[in-house]
């Protein structure tokens, strides 16, 4: 008990370090170039209060929780030999914690009203509501098959850069043929699936998957999964861009 309310507290006082210097900056700004009084002060006490024991309290499930979820299932499916049941994992994982991403809801919700206004799509309920679900759809798909493109990679040791460059390469071709509306929210959906909840999951999974297999280094072939899951929705979504213009 002693041992989990010091690790408690180690996450909380270094939440409150990479904190402080964007604390910093806004009081800087606030004082020396605003020039105006803080309205609510005790709200933002309170508020920044909460951010802290809050990244506390999600570092800290991810050390408890998530890391050895996801290491332990990625070693048990590399033990069980079955490729099909490990890519089936790998692509599960994939689709169900971007569904569910926070970040890709907010930016999925605004592309739709943004969709609205420049007239792409209908001005109705409906119409934004089956946008921003196709969005979702779309990104969750593919950074389904970002880890299935990762653990790939890892099982027959592929070269990582020159296949992130390819990538970059076909996201580059198809910037060039998409509707100039869908390119902005192509390159931030790209941003958005590496967040709180896919990242953690997705490093477990190739920390994990490398460190079962005979001849993998975890730190050369652990990593590179969450590069995938950043390049994949760019190019899925610009796909999808093109697809809806030509419909």
């Amino acid at each position: 008990m002693k041992s989990s309310s010091f690790a408690l507290a180690k996450d909380a006082l270094s939440s409150l370090r990479d904190l402080l210097p964007i604390i910093i900056v806004i009081g800087v700004f606030q004082v020396f170039v605003v020039k105006q009084p803080v309205s609510g002060f005790a709200s933002l006490i309170l508020g920044g209060l909460l951010v802290v024991f809050g990244l506390a309290f999600f570092i800290y499930g991810l050390k408890m929780a998530l890391f050895p979820i996801g290491e332990a299932l990625a070693h048990a499916l590399a033990k069980k030999g079955s490729i099909f049941w490990l890519f089936a994992f790998a692509f599960v994982l994939g689709f169900g914690t971007t569904i569910a991403e926070p970040a890709l809801l907010a930016v999925a919700a605004e592309a739709s009203e943004v969709a609205v206004d420049a007239g792409v799509i209908a001005a109705t309920e409906e119409a934004r509501s089956n946008y921003a679900l196709g969005l979702r759809l779309v990104v969750a798909l593919s950074v389904g098959v970002a880890l299935l493109i990762g653990v790939f990679r890892i099982v027959s040791s592929w070269s990582l850069p020159v296949m992130i460059i390819g990538g970059y390469i076909l996201v580059i071709l198809a910037t060039t043929i998409a509707p100039a509306e869908i390119v902005g929210v192509a390159y931030d959906s790209g941003g958005v699936t590496t967040s709180t909840v896919t990242v953690p999951l997705v490093t477990a999974l190739g920390v994990g998957l490398a460190s079962s297999l005979k001849g993998r280094n975890p730190m050369l072939d652990g990593f590179g999964l969450i590069a995938f899951a950043s390049l994949t929705p760019i190019l899925f979504v610009l796909l999808y861009g093109i697809v809806l213009a030509w419909t």
